[in-house]
């Protein structure tokens, strides 16, 4: 029984002194050590040369979006804005992918698998996920296309008001009474922009047919020359007798104004007007 003891004390002590051995061997293997650095040297080398790219990325990016005096063709800023962070988001994502498989090629870990397991998965996303991929492509056209930015005044179907916030999966848009709709950018199929250009905005006034018109639109043209708004982008006109019949007539006043500001002028043409027609009426004899 002891000597039973005893060979099983020798066995585990050769192993033991075998296993040391080995380490010892291990850590003086030279050509193992040189292997590790040379390896090690490798990874350093290829994440400093992908943060001097996306750095050199990002530079162009910024060089390419910043607004120069010079240029003929003037982008809107918060496109510009937006296109210059979606730009640089995905370089980095890019640029992180390529070299995680750099890094990973390293350690003779096979990158053809990944590759190909991965695109089983993006795959199966896209058919899993259809109304959202055509949700992001949308979103991505609507910014890349400049059909509207934040702060806009839009109308898509039915809904009208101020576009609060562009995602690529929805867009917020809050009315002038105060709901929020939040509207799938997939659902989006046209768009009326109000922010962009100057708009007409168009003012009928009903006058009693008895009434000289060259009296009337003298008196009106001349109350219209003294609107001084900051909405204005040129003097309101009196266009003249927009429809006639037995007992009135309608004379048509247009006037050029900033974008999204036609109810607001509109309103101050019919109250000048409004005034200027009761003090006229005041003065004639009875």
């Amino acid at each position: 029984m002891r000597s039973l003891h005893a060979a099983e004390g020798i066995v585990d002590g050769n192993l033991w002194n075998e296993f040391v051995s080995r380490i010892s061997d291990l850590l003086k293997d030279t050509d193992m050590w040189t292997a590790a650095a040379t390896v090690l040297l490798r990874i350093v080398l290829i994440y400093l040369v992908s943060r001097l790219a996306l750095l050199i990325i990002n530079r162009l990016i910024d060089h390419a979006t910043q607004e120069k005096k010079s240029k003929r063709l003037k982008l809107r800023t918060r496109r510009v804005q937006t296109m210059g962070r979606l730009l640089k988001n995905t370089a980095s994502y890019l640029i992180n992918f390529i070299t995680l498989l750099l890094i990973l090629g390293e350690f003779n870990i096979q990158i053809a698998p990944l590759l190909a397991g991965a695109g089983v998965i993006g795959l199966a996303i896209g058919f899993g996920a259809q109304s959202l991929v055509k949700d992001i492509i949308t979103g991505f056209f609507i910014i890349f296309e400049d059909q509207f930015s934040v702060g806009d005044v839009i109308q898509t179907g039915s809904y009208k008001g101020t576009v609060e916030m562009i995602g690529f999966r929805a867009t917020r848009i809050r009315s002038w009474t105060g709901e929020v709709h939040i509207i799938p950018n997939g659902s989006i199929n046209q768009v009326t922009n109000f922010s962009i250009h100057p708009m007409t905005a168009v003012v009928d006034i009903a006058i009693a047919s008895e009434k000289s018109v060259d009296e009337l639109m003298g008196t009106i043209r001349g109350v219209l020359n003294q609107i001084n708004d900051p909405n204005l982008v040129d003097k309101p006109e009196v266009l003249g007798i927009e429809t006639l019949s037995s007992s009135q007539m309608t004379l048509r006043i247009t006037a050029k104004c900033k974008p999204n500001t036609t109810g607001e002028v509109s309103r101050l043409i019919n109250t000048k007007v409004k005034k200027a027609l009761e003090l006229a009426d005041s003065r004639e004899p009875a």
